[in-house]
């Protein structure tokens, strides 16, 4: 960035972008906190508890198994990403390389999914306040911090980049300073620790309920890492596309060890793991042991974070899904519009109206309706990552043939670990349908799926599309991602 005071430097603002386009207003910063910031969710926070009860200390292996698979899903993208940047990321992948109905499905999907997580959080966030303003009614909570993010978004992606960077900052900061206290009481250097791993094993054994537990908990731990994908939606708006997105990429190895898998074994080796408060908030009943002051108090605030910056990536993402979309003709074109800063309001108002309207469901009918909501979206993220497993092979043996320059970043052991990792993804949606606590999610998610494919039938018999030529982001027509051309101009 230009820090000179000449008029003829005008480097450090951005450009205005061309009608119709995004601008490029995230820094390299930003997109490494964001792909950070995906990773680090609430579920971490309170939601690991819940497997470490139902798999015991095993459940690291869960975390780890989980971990290992959705780094292979990121490696894949991120192949297609550096090979071939294009708006929307992965629905104009799948979209080139399986079709034009998988790619409306893919994008849609991915819409839907987070239009859902931004209520899922608005609620979330609504309930931790609560807890501070017990007299505040929970949906004028929730309603007030959607419009607050609403809000930030609406300026500029630099403005959402900016708020995500400080909100995933804190969650970095949060889980280094936990890893670091919880090391000090396993090695014995905390007062009154007595150290020592006798907690892996003291209470049933490592893997007390088994081998099918350890491997059922995959399944709900895959969703923790769900948002990893993120930063190759947000690249579009990156003045280094490639570089940021392989850079996020390469390092996600180092993140899901530390931050999910260290973590998760500090707090099984610290607190036995039948303790009930491990379940209600793994890091705050770490903290408790410790003795650490206002633990509680502590730990909720870092899970608002949390929850406030999975909320401000939501409606970052469903805002340029819907973009995207709107660039082949699968969505109207009216959410084509953008500001002078570049934002996709209305686009981004659609998915915070879609937003407002389920936080009053989940206060007029949470039992019915928002109960319908949550387990109709739980396993559509896991429908995305199969699609993107299968085109990056699709999309790998045509680059091979053609343009064997721009696989600058490759899937490692291609095509064999392809094929494992879309042959193990198939196993996890597989597993939804038979498993007890995710049959219902698997099932209304599959009616999602139908929904979806019906919507393209219609407008496919239609026959009209709201198809038109795209452009790429300085303007110029591209190829229609039907195998024709490239999905986005090079750059």
């Amino acid at each position: 960035m230009s820090t000179g005071t000449s008029p003829q430097a005008p480097a450090a603002v951005p450009p205005r972008p061309a009608p119709g386009e995004l601008r490029q207003g995230l820094k390299r910063r930003h997109m490494n906190l964001i792909a950070l910031g995906g990773v680090i969710g609430a579920g971490l926070f309170v939601g690991s508890g819940v497997v470490v009860r139902s798999a015991g200390p095993a459940a690291v292996l869960s975390f780890l198994a989980a971990g290992a698979l959705t780094v292979l899903i990121m490696r894949m993208l991120a192949e297609m990403t550096v090979a071939r940047p294009a708006l929307g990321s992965f629905y104009a992948h799948v979209r080139e390389t399986l079709g034009h109905r998988a790619g409306f499905t893919v994008g849609w999907l991915y819409w839907y999914f987070f239009v859902i997580v931004v209520a899922v959080e608005a609620v979330a966030g609504g309930r931790i306040v609560q807890l501070w303003l017990p007299g505040a009614p929970l949906w004028a909570v929730s309603l007030v911090l959607m419009a607050l993010l609403t809000a930030t978004n609406m300026v500029s992606a630099r403005s959402f980049g900016e708020f995500e960077y400080w909100f995933s900052s804190v969650k970095v900061l949060a889980i280094l300073v936990f890893l670091f206290l919880g090391a000090l009481y396993v090695l014995g250097l905390w007062p009154d620790s007595p150290g020592g791993l006798a907690n892996l094993t003291a209470h049933g054994g490592f893997a007390p309920a088994g081998v099918g537990a350890v491997l059922a908990a995959v399944v709900p731990c895959i969703g923790f890492f769900t948002g990893a994908e993120i930063v190759t939606i947000a690249a579009a708006e990156s003045a280094e596309p490639e570089r940021a997105v392989a850079n996020a990429i390469r390092s996600i190895v180092l993140r899901v060890v530390a931050f999910y898998v260290l973590s998760v074994f500090l707090v099984v080796a610290v607190v036995p793991w039948t303790s009930r408060a491990i379940e209600v908030s793994p890091y705050a009943a770490v903290l408790e042991r410790l003795a650490v002051p206002a633990a509680g108090t502590v730990m909720n605030a870092v899970v608002l974070v949390a929850v406030l910056s999975c909320l401000n990536s939501a409606l970052y993402t469903s805002s340029r899904m819907l973009f995207a979309l709107t660039r082949n003709g699968d969505a109207p074109r009216a959410f084509t519009a953008v500001s002078r800063s570049g934002v996709p309001r209305r686009a981004l108002l659609a998915g915070t109206s879609v937003g407002y309207l389920s936080v009053i469901a989940a206060w007029v009918s949470p039992d019915v309706v928002f109960e319908f909501l949550i387990n109709s979206y739980g396993a559509i993220a896991l429908f995305v990552y199969l699609a993107i497993a299968v085109a990056q092979v699709r999309m790998r043996r045509t680059l091979e043939r053609t343009e064997p320059e721009r696989l600058t970043l490759r899937m490692w052991l291609f095509p064999g670990l392809s094929w494992v990792t879309i042959a193990l993804m198939t196993a996890v949606i597989g597993a939804m349908a038979f498993l007890p606590d995710s049959r219902t999610q698997f099932w209304l998610s599959l009616l999602t799926v139908a929904v979806v494919l019906a919507g393209y039938e219609l407008r496919r018999r239609r026959g009209t599309s709201l198809r038109g030529p795209r452009t790429g982001r300085s303007g110029a027509a591209v190829g229609e991602a039907d195998g024709c051309g490239p999905v986005a101009e090079k750059r």
